[in-house]
This record gives C-alpha cells, structure tokens and sequence, in this order.
C-alpha cells in the first residue's frame, strides 16, 4: 500500500529523541525499535545502542492520531488489535513504584506509580476514554477498563504514547510501550519488548529533548524518510 505524501511533521524540529520501531508490513505483529538521538534539533540523527525487537498489535498496524497530518487507510479502531502508526508524543512514564525508583535518576518525564485504584479507560461511551484515572476520584461511567496494577509484569514499567490525543471516541485508546508477555508474543495493539529493554528505554527518555514514537512498515518509512530528514534503515 503507497504513502500518502504526507508533510513533515514540525513536531520533529523539536525533537532530539526519536523511538523508531519500523515493521516489515502492515499486519507483521513484531517489530525492530532503534533509538535515534541528536545534539541539536537541526543536527542529523544518530543511533543510539543496538536495535531491539518488539513485539505489536496481533494484526498488526494501521494509521493512528498523532503529530502527523492525517493519513489514507488503514486507520487504528477501537479493538482492532493493531498498534497505531505515524509520529507519536512520549508525555509521561507509569509502573510499579519499585520500578520507577530504579530507573537510578530522577526521571526525567512525568511518573505514574500504578495502584489498584487507576484504570486505562477504553470504553468510547465514556467521557473519560483514552484517558488513565484514578477510580476513586471521578465517576465510573466506564463499561470497560482495564486496570493499571496487575499481576503479571506487563505494566511493571512502562510510557504512555500520545495516540487520539482528542480522545475521539472509536479511534483507539491507552496504548503504551510495556513490557511483553514473553518473546514474540503479540499485544492488543501496543509495543512490548522485555522488561529491561523497557527500563532501559525508559531511562533514556527526557523530556526536555521532546521524545517521539514514530512507528512504521518499513517500506513507508523509507519512503517518507528522506523529506522527514531521518535516515535510511534496514528491512526488520
């Protein structure tokens, strides 16, 4: 499926951390993550440390609401197992309070310790869909949740990625980078690598460099790369 000559976002002038996952199509349900990093905003991007696998949606990905201009099909819905694509924001990390703590710094995004109380809301009737709240300080008017502490290690830590922003219901709602349920094994619709892998990606992440999640098939990266100033990248 061609890209749409999409603008270059201006959300990337800014940027001086760049989370790039690229597929090898639309419905692969993994996924290659490289870190990309530059002094300057108008300096040339570098890779940081070796690139990782991830794992995505179980369908894989289609066009989600992000810092892009809006794209053709196949646009993320609501249950659709895939995991948005396009150029994201990186507002804000969660996870348990041991994890956050060892992340050896004071982090440098915002921090959500999970409780039992807080619920990624992901009912479209609800006025708070795609939103993480706190149960005990809003009206329930949720049909479905899905509870933030849990008993695997999936959101032990974690990053809230910024897709449907708006909140427009039916769209997708509460993904987030976290950890995975084992190797290879695909998500509802969010990016998952190991545990470590996470921590790690979330040490690095700083808020003041305006991290971005700009996720992929490679073939429409390689297409819009050299108008977006990113480098070439290799076939996952």
């Amino acid at each position: 499926m061609p890209a749409a000559p999409l603008p270059r976002p201006p959300a990337l002038d800014q940027a001086r951390q760049l989370l790039r996952v690229l597929a090898s199509d639309w419905d692969a349900s993994s996924g290659t993550l490289q870190r990309l990093a530059r002094t300057t905003s108008g300096s040339s991007w570098q890779a940081e440390g070796a690139p990782l696998p991830v794992s995505l949606g179980r369908h894989g990905l289609a066009w989600g609401l992000g810092l892009h201009a809006a794209p053709p099909a196949p646009k993320k819905q609501e249950g659709d197992g895939r995991s948005p694509a396009g150029l994201f924001a990186i507002p804000q990390l969660f996870g348990q309070a041991q994890a956050l703590a060892a992340l050896g710094q004071p982090a440098r995004l915002p921090c959500l310790p999970c409780h039992r109380n807080l619920f990624a809301v992901d009912d479209p009737a609800s006025r708070h869909y795609n939103r993480i709240v706190d149960g005990r300080q809003v009206t329930r008017d949720w049909q479905s949740a899905e509870a933030m502490e849990r008993d695997d290690e999936r959101y032990a830590i974690g990053a809230v990625i910024a897709h449907n922003p708006a909140g427009i219901p039916g769209a997708g709602s509460c993904i987030f980078l976290h950890v995975h349920g084992g190797p290879g094994q695909p998500t509802a619709g969010c990016t998952a690598a190991s545990r470590e892998q996470v921590q790690a990606l979330c040490a690095w992440l700083d808020g003041a460099a305006n991290p971005l999640l700009l996720q992929l098939p490679v073939g429409i990266y390689a297409q819009l790369a050299p108008a977006w100033g990113l480098p070439p990248a290799q076939t996952p």
